[in-house]
């Protein structure tokens, strides 16, 4: 008996024999003659010899069935890399090419409704049909087609017709308001837009038909609006935008045709979809990868790290415009049946994301960390309120979770339940740090890099550090990176964003550690650091000892370097419901940063706000409200429509202002 008692799993040895990864390992012994005692031993063939790891996983996952290449990686260098030269490769083709009768393609769940099943003949189906009434509509390559969609089949159709046309697909949810919709849209070009009447959520349904009439109005490259009527039919003839130069078509009369399904012949670098940043600090940024990038990354990523088998049914709580739905949406590449949700996380309770996965007797389940955090606030108990007995594995993503919630969601789960927390982003729509079947789960810690990756931890010098912070870099390229932005001809803006501090080596923004045992933990945003007196200190701790408190709802730490030269260390909390911040509650949170931290970690005010603005994807605004404490203009740093609770933002303004 192991006595840790940070060790919350471990895989028996039939689970991890039977895993895709052990199953991987045999493969190369059996046809390359390589043999890795262990995962670390893999991971580090896997990222000393590149071309040699990613052809494997070509090979492995029967691309050679479908292309040839020249060679695998005819420039190493970052952020020129090149990859698999000569080859032709489709994402969407690769999603519809494991049908199988015995299990649908999607499970689709609106909030309070009943689960709806989509076969496989259906999908390919009703792409064939949307891409063909696309080409009609006079989509070519290169074009782009975008969505103002939320989860739905709608969304997952409109994404794979799109790529099978080998035009470029990109997305935005209706929850965005206006401005940030044409913020992105505007920069994307596109000419056909798939755009829906509404959307549910909360336990009300939200009219978005007059948002479509001003976003039809703000992009002029605009020729063609599909009309999605997914609230409530639409009445014959109605008109949802005001330009007579825009057709309007319904989205059911342009899949009612029977259509081949033929997919563009598209090289490796082909660009495929463009994913948006948060936007929260500027214009977002447009981030372009490829169908090749994509299909290799994704086919490893969800099936030798997440452990992804066609048998699975695979259900990632999420919107459109958040990367994880193209990461759920992949899953369809390992003949997955994906679940779809169109609603609150939290309706009608807590336990809203465990319903639907009762529903549809999800086996994988992805979430963001503050869902977590509020069923331990909660004090759920999924597993003894419903039936969970199909769940597997849940992937935890968007932020770090407290040590506690680590213990809630193994207790509350179940013992079996395998808890990965991964860390990736839009950048790469895919993980850096992952999840391993082969491996143990520790509270607080991810399990291991993921293969491929060449992560590491380095100081302002650009040394490698171990079991100590540092700046998240990654040595070698990776097939996702992007190809470039939109906008950004000569590639500045994505120098800057990512190859500014360490020239050729890919600086994530992130503050990591990485121990000798490959185990990681990251600690936050490093563009937000907490630096008191020369010592860095991550958010991601702080949160842990005060979201701990039952009175605190969220909260929000900053560090900021003042024009008047002092350091300003506020700590803002939202309190749940009936609580009060009195000098009482301060100590107490104080003593106990003191105490689990150290003396430097204590804020120098702690204070009360109405509530706490996110990014639409659950990412805490650090940065955006370092920038208003340091006097920046609030309407400088960020777009109302892409963060929860705008209002906030000139509360900030106010706040700074009184604080000078």
């Amino acid at each position: 008996m192991i006595d840790d008692t940070d060790l919350l799993w471990s895989p028996s040895q039939a689970q991890a024999e039977a895993s895709n990864v052990a199953g991987f390992m045999r493969w190369l012994d059996r046809t390359r003659g390589l043999r890795f005692a262990d995962y670390p031993a893999l991971w580090r063939w896997s990222t000393t010899d590149v071309p040699g790891f990613w052809s494997a996983v070509w090979d492995y996952y029967g691309l050679a069935a479908r292309s040839a290449y020249d060679t695998v990686l005819a420039d190493a260098s970052m952020p020129t890399a090149s990859w698999f030269p000569g080859a032709r490769l489709n994402f969407a083709e690769r999603c519809l090419a494991e049908p199988s009768d015995e299990r649908p393609a999607l499970i689709s769940v609106s909030e309070g409704g009943v689960p709806v099943e989509t076969s496989w003949t259906q999908l390919r189906r009703e792409v064939a049909a949307l891409a063909g009434s696309l080409r009609r509509l006079g989509v070519e390559p290169g074009d782009t087609v975008a969505g103002y969609l939320p989860n739905t089949p709608h969304a997952v159709i409109a994404v794979l017709a799109a790529a099978a046309v080998g035009a470029v697909w990109t997305v935005c949810s209706p929850d965005f308001g206006t401005p940030s919709v044409l913020a992105r849209l505007r920069q994307a070009r596109p000419t056909v837009l798939l755009a829906v009447d509404g959307y549910r959520h909360g336990g009300k349904e939200y009219d978005r038909l007059p948002a479509v009439g001003e976003i039809t109005a703000g992009l002029p490259t605009l020729r063609h609006l599909v009309a999605v009527d997914h609230l409530r039919p639409a009445p014959a003839g109605s008109r949802w935008t005001a330009r007579d130069d825009v057709a309007q078509h319904s989205w059911s009369a342009l899949l009612d045709r029977d259509e081949p399904l033929v997919f563009a012949d598209v090289p490796f670098d082909h660009p495929l979809w463009t994913l948006w940043s948060s936007g929260t600090t500027g214009l977002p940024k447009g981030i372009v990868q490829s169908h090749g990038g994509i299909v290799v990354e994704l086919l490893k990523a969800l099936g030798l790290g997440a452990d992804l088998r066609a048998d699975d049914r695979y259900f990632f709580h999420t919107s459109t415009s958040w990367m994880v739905w193209n990461f759920m949406v992949a899953g369809l590449m390992h003949g997955s049946t994906i679940v779809l949700y169109d609603g609150s996380p939290t309706r009608p309770d807590v336990n809203g994301v465990w319903r639907v996965a009762e529903q549809t007797r999800a086996s994988v389940v992805g979430v963001g960390a503050a869902y977590l955090i509020a069923g331990e606030k909660a004090d759920a108990h999924p597993a003894a309120e419903l039936d969970l007995s199909g769940l597997r594995t849940v992937l935890q993503t968007g932020s770090s979770l407290p040590p506690s919630t680590w213990h809630w969601a193994q207790d509350r789960l179940g013992p079996d339940v395998w808890l990965q927390s991964i860390c990736g982003g839009t950048d790469i729509c895919s993980v850096l740090a992952c999840g391993s079947a082969l491996l143990p789960v520790r509270a607080g810690r991810i399990q291991c890099p993921a293969l491929g990756v060449a992560l590491d931890a380095w100081d302002a010098s650009g040394r490698q550090v171990v079991g100590e912070q540092g700046e998240l870099v990654v040595t070698a390229p990776l097939p996702s990176m992007p190809l470039y932005f939109v906008d950004d001809p000569d590639g500045a803006r994505y120098r800057a964003s990512y190859f500014d501090m360490y020239p050729g080596v890919w600086r994530h923004g992130d503050w990591v550690t990485v121990d000798r045992d490959l185990t990681v933990v990251v600690a936050g945003r490093s563009d937000s650091t907490l630096n008191r007196m020369g010592v860095r200190m991550g958010s991601a701790d702080i949160y842990a000892v005060v979201e701990r408190f039952p009175q605190v709802a969220d909260s929000l730490v900053i560090g900021a370097e003042m024009p008047d030269g002092r350091y300003f260390m506020p700590l803002f909390v939202a309190l749940g419901d009936g609580a009060v911040l009195d000098d009482g509650l301060r100590a107490l949170i104080a003593g106990t940063i003191r105490s689990e931290l150290s003396p430097r970690h204590v804020p120098d005010a702690i204070t009360e706000v109405p509530a706490l603005p996110r990014t639409l994807t659950g990412k805490r605004l650090e940065v955006p409200v370092k920038r208003i404490i340091q006097g920046a203009d609030a309407a400088e740093v960020s777009s109302a429509g892409a963060i929860t609770h705008p209002e906030m933002m000139s509360w900030f303004a106010a706040f700074a202002a009184s604080s000078r």
